[in-house]
């Protein structure tokens, strides 16, 4: 995946800004930093601009594309160059890994990188994915206009895989998308879809950037009809005062 984020991941840091409540609830997962005998450190691996990295403790991002650590702040932590399935570090090198929404990137379903986790966290790994199947029936954006999403989602690792990849201790939470989500993840804008035509947006979504951009722009054309006709409200007049939605997106936290 590295030359993909290479080629769309210029726009990242401009549309992936953290939003600040998953961010209290990724930092909640992850517990309170081990104390100096621990060393409390975290690896957060697949980082990208590092978004969602802690504060309050020492942070190792890995990531593979350049563009991606181009990106990331001159006040973040140390950053290396590196894939999930080949952590250059050894055995409970760190009190705690962090991967947020790369699993579905790494390769061989993320079998070795969730195993790469389970190898260098002593205490806690907590992993930000997303429910493939709820993801699709629960979402408008690829259920009425772009079931190609759902397609191409088809061929990544299902929400059991994460969970039986980070073992027993497992426990999935559910993290809400908040109507006014500051993180242009592929579901922010479920209230305002508008924001989808725009194709700065959406060159920040995976889901939509890896696909054949003709079949993007047809969908993105029919959408804006129905935006501009006053179909789309009509038809999803329920999400207008909904102050959060659920579509699928899981934190999966386990303690090796």
């Amino acid at each position: 995946m590295t030359a993909v984020y290479d080629r769309i991941g210029g726009g990242y840091a401009e549309h992936r800004r953290p939003d600040p409540r998953w961010a209290a609830a990724i930092h909640a997962a992850l517990g309170e930093p081990a104390g100096p005998a621990g060393g409390g450190t975290t690896v957060d691996v697949g980082a990208g601009t590092g978004s969602y990295e802690p504060v309050d403790r020492p942070v190792v991002a890995v990531e593979p594309s350049a563009v991606m650590l181009a990106q990331r702040p001159r006040s973040q932590g140390p950053a290396v160059q590196a894939a999930a399935d080949a952590l250059p570090f050894p055995d409970d090198a760190f009190d705690a890994a962090l991967a947020v929404l790369t699993v579905h990137h790494w390769p061989g379903h993320g079998r070795r990188g969730l195993q790469e986790l389970r190898r260098v966290a002593r205490r806690r790994i907590v992993v930000l994915t997303w429910d493939p199947a709820f993801f699709a029936d629960a979402f408008w954006l690829v259920r009425d206009y772009l079931p190609e999403v759902a397609d191409h989602e088809r061929t990544l690792p299902t929400l059991d895989a994460v969970t039986a990849g980070l073992g027993d201790t497992a426990e999935v939470r559910p993290l809400p998308v908040p109507a006014d989500c500051t993180d242009g993840v592929l579901g922010a804008y479920w209230q305002r879809p508008r924001a989808y035509l725009d194709p700065g947006v959406r060159s920040a979504m995976s889901g939509l950037a890896l696909l054949d951009q003709g079949t993007v722009e047809g969908a993105m054309a029919r959408l804006k009809a129905d935006l501009d006709s006053g179909a789309w409200a009509r038809r999803h007049a329920d999400l207008r005062n909904q102050a959060e939605t659920d579509l699928g997106y899981r934190l999966v936290v386990s303690s090796p």
